[in-house]
């Protein structure tokens, strides 16, 4: 048996299974590239490599002379921005409460929020426009067309399972320290800001980006609420998918939209990038 072959027996397989997945992952995000740089527009003519670069969909997109793009991803990154630090805050919050305090209804609580996560989303569409019809009539900044009322929804989205996660890792933290805080003079308020938020950092980021980009793709719920409103209060999901429905084949501006919708999640992993290993790993198993 050659060196070769040795090494690829106990080791080289792995990286080729590893180019394999990469270039699965990586085939539909050249594709697109390629597609917003394709002068023409269209998707039958695209390949990896477009014959022709041009800018063009990106600039006409920028422009806004055919869609309020930038208008859409303000109001994408505002909705779903908030979302994520809101989330974040309500589910360290609550973590707080269920991992270090003892109450009556502690366990029932927290059985109730995770047996309220299994019901599928579809099944509050009714009642959620039914709700918002109704309390725009009372509130007109909260009714139908309301970014704020799809943030609002959106914190109880996840908040269940963030919750969880959350739980999970404070548990990992030992009481001590929370102890030692105690006999130093420290408040339950000041333990939480000042000990536990700074070590579940990792989670908290991780919960916060997971947040974000569950809302930022987000499209049902979405247009329940603001579809019937102005065009210029829409989010990214809604604003392309009816700009590329009423347009019928401007699929260039389509990818181009998509590549740079994109780009806040690619620089957000980047700079999340160190918590994320830690975050979804610890707090999976409690020693």
């Amino acid at each position: 048996m050659t060196r070769f072959t040795k090494w690829f027996t106990a080791i080289g397989w792995r990286h080729l299974v590893g180019v394999c997945a990469l270039v699965f992952a990586l085939f539909p995000v050249l594709f697109i590239i390629s597609s917003s740089l394709n002068a023409a527009g269209t998707l039958s003519g695209s390949g990896l490599l477009p014959s022709e670069f041009s800018l063009i969909n990106y600039t006409e997109l920028l422009n806004g002379t055919e869609a309020p793009f930038l208008a859409w991803l303000k109001n994408t990154l505002y909705v779903a921005g908030g979302a994520a630090l809101a989330n974040t805050a309500l589910a360290s919050f609550a973590s707080y409460a269920f991992s270090r305090m003892r109450f009556a209804g502690r366990r029932a609580g927290l059985l109730s929020i995770l047996l309220i996560q299994m019901f599928p989303t579809t099944l509050l569409f009714v009642a959620m426009f039914v709700f918002v019809s109704d309390i725009g009539s009372v509130f007109p900044s909260l009714g139908l067309g309301s970014r704020m009322m799809l943030l609002i929804i959106y914190l109880g989205g996840a908040l269940g399972v963030n919750t969880w996660l959350i739980k999970g890792y404070f548990d990992t933290i030992p009481r001590d320290l929370d102890e030692s805080a105690l006999i130093d003079g420290a408040s339950h308020a000041q333990i939480f800001f000042r000990v536990i938020l700074p070590l579940a950092a990792p989670i908290l980021a991780v919960v916060a980006l997971i947040t974000f980009v569950f809302t930022l793709n987000e499209f049902l719920v979405a247009s329940a609420v603001l579809g019937q409103g102005d065009p210029e209060q829409y989010t990214l999901a809604i604003g392309m998918f009816r700009f590329i429905d009423g347009q019928g084949g401007e699929w260039g501006q389509f990818a181009a939209g998509s590549v740079m919708a994109g780009i806040p999640v690619v620089v957000l992993f980047l700079f999340l990038q160190k918590y994320i290993v830690s975050g979804l790993t610890a707090g999976a198993v409690k020693g």
